[in-house]
């Protein structure tokens, strides 16, 4: 089917979208503030998006879409002290379950993300922590944070391509695929600021993983912050692994996650900026990639009189691990344009390839549309 004709056959799912971004734009502008103490916060959006496959025998070209809504309460009754609680509501799985790709081409929360999360037996919350700063005087800050976390709060941050909902739709472009940094699960993290250099620290305990096992969690990040005549650039290393509780390749033996991961971003003068995402991990445990390399530009609308506004394009390679994949690759662009301070929507392209060891593997063409309110 050609992609001209995709909308065209779908078109009581983009009556649904349109309906989304209407009640988008009337959402209040600000997370709310109930009183000094109490702020409520959130994310909703929504997004269409159309596969036309090749090579992709059991899959069809189609639109699908998915809604999710993800609440945010933070609880502050001292200047040092936040409790925070996040949850999910989520409208359908988008293509996860109709595309050939191992890659999501959106990684917001779905449906089926949201159902007995990490075998806890858990829907719905995300995350519930509490934090504390600690007066360190001096050009320094320390914060310590307990609770039902998401490691990707703390690790493999970038500038530029770090949100699903605000920046690139695809899982290759939203985080290193390759990393094992988990969420929504049981953990502490401390954050160690000093001068221009940052130091995280995560570790977690998880319910179950896709062998049903129970496994441990460490990541450990340090970031740091460089001004300079181009403009602010941040330049990071995250080392990050698991305990020995995930099958290998061949299902016999238990083997655990050992990752390394640098994640740089620049400004390049008042219109540009630029990303690069560099990742290895071990091959003892079964993984469908090894490494991952990424980057991309950003295009700010200052420079044609839309400030707001940004364009993104960027590009990942990544080499399979010790299961079927022999290599994927991923393109994206989009364009962003943001209306008024709360709603902001997307248009998004992308090109995935996957090559199996022992086949071509698919690839296609997925169009977008993106509707997000940040209040």
């Amino acid at each position: 089917m050609a992609i001209k004709t995709f909308f065209i056959c779908s078109m009581n799912k983009l009556y649904q979208f349109a309906a989304l971004a209407l009640l988008l734009i009337s959402s209040p502008a600000n997370a709310y503030d109930v009183n000094d103490q109490l702020s409520i916060g959130g994310i909703l959006a929504g997004s269409m998006q159309c596969q036309e496959l090749t090579d992709a025998p059991g899959f069809s070209d189609t639109c699908e879409s998915q809604v999710p809504f993800l609440p945010e309460f933070s609880f502050r009754p001292t200047e040092a002290d936040e409790v925070f609680f996040k949850l999910g509501f989520t409208a359908a799985n988008g293509l996860n379950t109709k595309s050939p790709f191992q890659l999501s081409s959106w990684a917001a929360t779905s449906e089926d993300d949201l159902r007995n999360i990490n075998g806890r037996n858990r829907d719905t919350l995300l995350t519930a922590w509490y934090k504390h700063t600690f007066d360190t005087g001096n050009d320094s800050t320390l914060g310590a944070t307990f609770g039902i976390i998401d490691a990707t709060d703390y690790l493999d941050e970038n500038a530029y391509a770090n949100d699903e909902y605000t920046q690139f739709m695809n899982a290759a472009l939203t985080n290193g695929p390759n990393v094992f940094i988990p969420s929504y699960d049981i953990g502490a993290a401390v954050e160690w600021g000093f001068g221009s250099w940052d130091i995280r620290a995560v570790v977690m305990n998880i319910g179950e993983n896709d062998d049903g096992n129970e496994y441990g969690f460490y990541g450990l990040q340090a970031g740091y912050h460089l001004d300079s005549s181009l403009g602010a650039g941040n330049y990071r290393l995250v080392i990050a692994g698991t305990s020995k509780d995930f099958l290998n390749a061949a299902g016999t033996q238990l083997e655990n996650h050992e990752s390394v991961l640098l994640s740089f971003d620049q400004e390049l003068g008042d219109r540009l900026g630029a990303f690069i995402r560099l990742g290895w991990q071990s091959d003892k445990a079964a993984d469908e990639y090894e490494a991952i390399y990424s980057g991309g530009i950003d295009i700010k609308g200052s420079a044609w009189g839309r400030n707001g506004d940004n364009i993104g394009v960027g590009y990942a390679y990544l080499y399979g691990g010790s299961l079927d994949i022999e290599n994927s690759q991923v393109a994206e662009a989009y364009y962003r344009w943001q209306m008024g301070e709360v709603f902001a929507l997307t248009a998004d392209i992308q090109y995935q390839q996957d090559k199996y060891k022992t086949d071509t593997g698919p690839s296609g063409v997925i169009l977008g549309f993106r509707a997000t309110a940040e209040f």
